[in-house]
């Protein structure tokens, strides 16, 4: 292929092997147009987490009021998610031709009206249509917002308006589901869904009117070769799908307890309202906080000695959801999502270490196999929660943590200069 350089945000090769040099005029932090982007993109990350999960909450009121079961119930989320994870393996080469800001703005718009009509659909079959459309439209915004920050944020900047963008669509996944239990229980389902999606239309005009034009991208012709080697190379390496698949895990096991905790709550003896049960999800506070503490323990102790005690955590976690006391559920609730935030932040980090080149392609492949994880085995969870109750759903749910222990514990026993083999740089520390 002779001597080229790849964009490690796009996976865009260019003809020469040197190394881009750093554009004048990026984006620093203290100035006006930070805080601006920022608030933009914080706002979109909000969004866009409150429009994905704002029907896990439903689910047991979608059985009730469509008549379908707790895995029908879950196409809800599990096919907007499976759809955005096919996606957005496309989305990003697509605004390469298209730009970053249009394809970002026109996402969450069609997003956000797509939940508006779900609001005031009267059949099943066409809110699961709405939804999966929502999946593909979706998948422009996280897609490119990563490769927008990486262009226009000086190096100086970068850490801080990734952090602000991720605890945007970490408030977003809580509130989503918080909102919408409050305003369930005093107007119904259908109205918590429309105020989600206005909220949406309002965040995208945010997004269209507070983020500043691409001033350093560079518009280039949609090349699928260049893509499908990168996927190939991540897919071949030593440890990268050893992660993809740890990905597939954590999430599924993670949306699979959150889906399906409703079902057990909303009935005897709790009998919580959709309030309590959305109140619930405030742990989330935990999450994004843990994911911060596990990315600075990765840096003194080391990924694969940080990696196999987080997913311990989601273990105990999990099994502690098995209690029949209320305060205990809780608590098993708040130590999952803090494994869980701490694990993603873990193997996240790690894919983008490991890749030497095609970096997008490789969060591309982790955020394809982590969003399928959700979809695939939190549907599979409602089958479980049909044949064996809460049990089942537990059961299932650490059998699979297990597994990703197991794998953990397989990349911590791996030689560092094994590993190194293939990625010198993304080693095994």
């Amino acid at each position: 292929m002779g001597k080229h350089n790849v964009n490690v945000l796009t996976g865009v090769i260019s003809a020469t092997g040197e190394a881009p040099r750093e554009p004048a005029g990026k984006i620093e932090h203290g100035t006006a147009a930070f805080w601006q982007t920022n608030f933009a993109l914080f706002a979109a990350g909000f969004a866009t987490f409150a429009l994905l999960y704002c029907v896990q909450p439903l689910m047991p009121l979608f059985s009730a009021d469509f008549g379908v079961s707790a895995a029908g119930a879950s196409l809800a989320l599990s096919l907007t998610t499976g759809l955005l994870a096919v996606s957005m393996l496309v989305a990003g080469g697509l605004s390469e031709a298209w730009g970053r800001k249009p394809i970002m703005v026109a996402s969450l718009l069609l997003s956000a009206v797509l939940t508006v009509i779900c609001a005031a659909v009267p059949h099943w079959s066409t809110l699961l249509f709405m939804r999966a459309l929502m999946g593909v439209a979706l998948s422009g915004l996280p897609a490119v917002a990563m490769a927008y920050v990486g262009e226009e944020m000086h190096p100086r900047s970068l850490g801080h308006a990734m952090g602000l963008y991720v605890g945007g669509t970490g408030l977003g996944g809580m509130a989503g589901r918080l909102l919408t239990g409050v305003i369930t229980d005093v107007w119904g389902w259908r109205a918590a869904v429309l105020v989600i999606g206005l909220l949406g239309i309002l965040s995208a005009a945010v997004l269209w009117r507070c983020l500043p034009p691409s001033r350093h991208f560079v518009r280039r012709e949609l090349r699928v070769a260049p893509l499908v080697r990168a996927f190939g190379t991540h897919l071949r390496d030593g440890v990268l799908p050893l992660l993809f698949v740890e990905g597939f895990l954590l999430m599924g096991s993670f949306v699979t307890v959150y889906n399906y905790v409703g079902y057990r709550l909303i009935a005897a003896p709790f009998s919580l309202s959709q309030t309590q049960i959305g109140l619930i999800f405030a742990v989330y506070l935990f999450g994004i906080v843990s994911s911060t503490l596990a990315g600075s323990l990765s840096g003194k102790l080391g990924r694969r000695v940080v990696l196999p005690a987080t997913f311990i955590l989601m273990l105990a976690g999990t099994a502690m959801t098995l209690s029949n006391q209320l305060w205990l559920i809780i608590c098993g609730v708040t130590v999952l999502t803090i494994g869980f935030f701490g694990t993603h932040s873990v193997a996240s980090a790690w894919v983008g270490a490991r890749a030497q080149v095609g970096k997008a392609q490789a969060s591309s492949l982790y955020l394809f196999a982590y969003y399928m994880g959700s979809s695939v085995i939190g549907s599979l969870g409602g089958v479980f929660w049909s044949l064996r109750g809460w049990h089942g759903v537990v059961s299932m749910a650490c059998a699979l943590l297990l597994l990703g222990l197991v794998i953990a514990l397989w990349l911590y026993a791996m030689p560092a200069q094994a590993a190194r083999q293939t990625a010198d740089v993304g080693s095994l520390k």
